[in-house]
């Protein structure tokens, strides 16, 4: 059985019910979508974790439509300043969980890129944090991914997550937020993924 997970049900209403996919409406942001997904990989087995969502593109990393592949998501954590945030020596944090790379080398094999991302409690929507967030090398913000995939890491399910690109990280006024056209590259690549899982 597939754990299908979204933000909000619009992100997914292309999708037609099969049996072996269940989806999970998690509610939006990472603590809504952690609690949700640990939950439901607590109370059932799967046999793996897709999150399927809308998000942002760095400028010149993704176009508004395209469908990627997240390979690694990190968690925004840490110093406003981006200094290194110095922990006791027993402690560490976990800011970074990846998407399983069977998944994500077969569909860069059918064409889509393979991104790093980001997750974010705000959208962006100024140039100024686009400019931050593209100097620590990331190239896709979501709000959810890696709550996702962290979850399904400490439950030992393997996980990948999609997103299709629905806007331009950068000034809001120059992002070209396009609902529609998210979702249609998040249909393509969610279709072309479901191909590669056996029912």
């Amino acid at each position: 059985m597939i754990l299908l997970t979204c933000a909000v049900r619009r992100e997914l209403d292309f999708f037609t019910p099969v049996a072996h996919v269940e989806m999970l409406v998690t509610g939006v942001g990472p603590i809504e979508a952690g609690i949700c997904v640990a939950r439901a990989l607590a109370q059932s087995p799967y046999s793996l974790v897709v999150n399927a969502g809308l998000g942002g593109a760095l400028e010149g990393c993704a176009g508004i439509g395209d469908g990627v592949v997240v390979a690694e998501d990190r968690m925004e954590i840490g110093l406003e300043d981006g200094r290194p945030f110095v922990l006791p020596e027993d402690l560490r944090i976990i800011d970074s969980a990846s998407s399983d790379l069977t998944f994500v080398d077969r569909l860069v094999e059918l064409g889509y890129s393979s991104k790093r991302g980001i997750t974010v409690s705000r959208v962006t929507t100024t140039a100024q944090t686009a400019a931050r967030l593209a100097s620590h090398g990331v190239e896709v913000e979501s709000m959810e991914g890696f709550a996702i995939l962290r979850a399904a890491e400490m439950a030992a399910v393997p996980a990948v997550e999609i997103r299709g690109i629905s806007n331009i990280v950068t000034d809001r006024a120059r992002s070209g937020w396009n609902f529609d056209r998210g979702r249609q590259g998040l249909q393509k690549i969610l279709t072309d993924l479901l191909t590669l899982v056996p029912e």
